[in-house]
């Protein structure tokens, strides 16, 4: 009588850790936040390269002296979105001049097409100090958009005042306030806080159509 052959014992299967599938699903969720900025990152545009002092000064300069016949060939152009009338008490400087006043940020990419028509007028009536040039944000809407910055530039004129705030660097950072009566202004003309906007004496008023915007 032949003996039987015992049965060779199954091993147990090892079962596969309760943890691994959360830490499958983390990793795969890190690598896709990694893509993600990775593509950002790739396809955000770098800001252009500061100007040079001596560029700084010849690009304030060259847009801060153009003669009359310079005006006189543009004319008045054939836009339909001009400012706009509007009514209050005067709106003056400390000196009791008409006073310009400017809402905007660096940030601002109609902001920063608003400032180079808007210093070109004002430099036929008086004169700027402190201008610097810049650029919008990097990542808004027509990145990178070169222009000027009122933070430092201050304004002389024997017709005009010229208050100018900017609330945040180009990085949104912030940087200016208006006064309690400036946001008086921008709360009763501008109520959607539209940037920039720009109010002439109390008289002529606009948000950012004027540069353009939507």
């Amino acid at each position: 009588m032949s003996a039987r052959r015992p049965r060779p014992v199954r091993k147990p299967v090892a079962r596969t850790p309760v943890w691994v599938a959360p830490a499958a699903i983390v990793a795969g969720l890190a690598v896709l936040v990694a893509a993600f900025f990775l593509i950002r990152w790739y396809v955000t545009p770098l800001p252009p390269p500061p100007l040079s002092s001596g560029s700084n000064a010849a690009v304030v300069s060259s847009i801060t002296s153009l003669p009359a016949s310079e005006f006189d060939a543009v004319g008045p152009g054939t836009a339909n979105n001009l400012i706009k009338p509007i009514t209050g008490a005067a709106l003056k400087g400390p000196n009791g001049k008409p006073e310009v006043f400017y809402y905007g940020a660096e940030f601002c990419p109609y902001c920063a097409t608003q400032r180079w028509p808007l210093v070109i007028a004002l430099s036929r009536f008086g004169t700027f100090s402190g201008l610097q040039t810049t650029s919008s944000s990097s990542s808004d809407v027509f990145p990178n958009t070169p222009t000027l910055t009122f933070r430092n530039a201050t304004y002389s004129s024997q017709y005009l005042d010229l208050r100018a705030v900017e609330t945040t660097d180009r990085d949104r950072n912030p940087l200016q306030s208006p006064s309690a009566s400036e946001q008086q202004l921008v709360n009763s003309y501008d109520p959607g806080g539209t940037i920039p906007f720009i109010d002439i004496a109390n008289r002529y008023g606009g948000r950012h159509e004027l540069a353009g915007g939507g």
